[in-house]
């Protein structure tokens, strides 16, 4: 379990669209507060799905080889294969123009409503299912699996929690230097994508192959 969310957790925190839109919210007026604002509700949403988990199996993980066990299995199998076929679909579908995304129209001037809706619009949330399906596993009578959960909560937000404290103890430097980000995240964003669905999705495919043939 603490390997799938160091994986899941990895391939969420490197996604390029919250983190272009975090970046954009950091550039508009009272970035860092907005940004803040993002923060707090990216990892509310992370914590509330980890929260519903537990709720549903009150701490305690399916017992191996039953059939709750091989539901969840089954279920991380689906996303890991929806996963892997997204990405060769987007690999091979042929370069197209586009505009910039909805959600951009809501970052200038952002109230603190909109800046948590946006936390939330561009969650990957295939990847947020395969965190919570992996969450089942989780027995929380044990310390380490509580760590492992927090964890991975904190992995899926680290790129937002660097560069809001970037932005807030060195501001000048970190304008230019996160806008270079951007601008290259923007160039790169569909092998981005690409990437790290296909990664992600193999890992869960393989792992969950595995677990149901042993």
């Amino acid at each position: 379990m603490v390997l799938d969310l160091m994986v899941i957790g990895t391939a969420i925190t490197l996604g390029p669209l919250h983190n272009s839109a975090f970046i954009l919210l950091l550039s508009s007026r009272r970035g860092v507060r907005q940004g803040l604002v993002f923060l707090l509700s990216w990892l509310a949403n992370l914590i509330a799905v980890i929260a519903v988990v537990v709720l549903l199996t009150g701490g305690q993980p399916p017992t191996r080889h039953s059939a709750p066990s091989t539901i969840v299995i089954a279920a991380k199998l689906v996303i890991g294969l929806a996963l892997v076929l997204y990405g060769a679909h987007r690999r091979h579908r042929p370069p197209r123009p586009h505009g910039p995304p909805r959600w951009a129209a809501l970052i200038d001037n952002a109230s603190p409503v909109a800046a948590a809706g946006v936390a939330w619009l561009v969650q990957p949330w295939a990847l947020v299912a395969a965190g919570a399906a992996t969450a089942l596993e989780a027995n929380l009578s044990t310390a380490g699996d509580w760590l492992a959960l927090t964890g991975y909560c904190l992995l899926a937000t680290l790129s937002l929690i660097v560069m809001e404290m970037y932005s807030v103890w060195a501001p000048a430097a970190a304008e230019a230097r996160l806008n270079a980000l951007r601008n290259w995240l923007d160039q790169h964003q569909e092998q981005l994508i690409v990437t790290l669905s296909l990664l992600a999705g193999l890992w869960l495919t393989a792992v969950s192959i595995y677990e149901l043939v042993t």
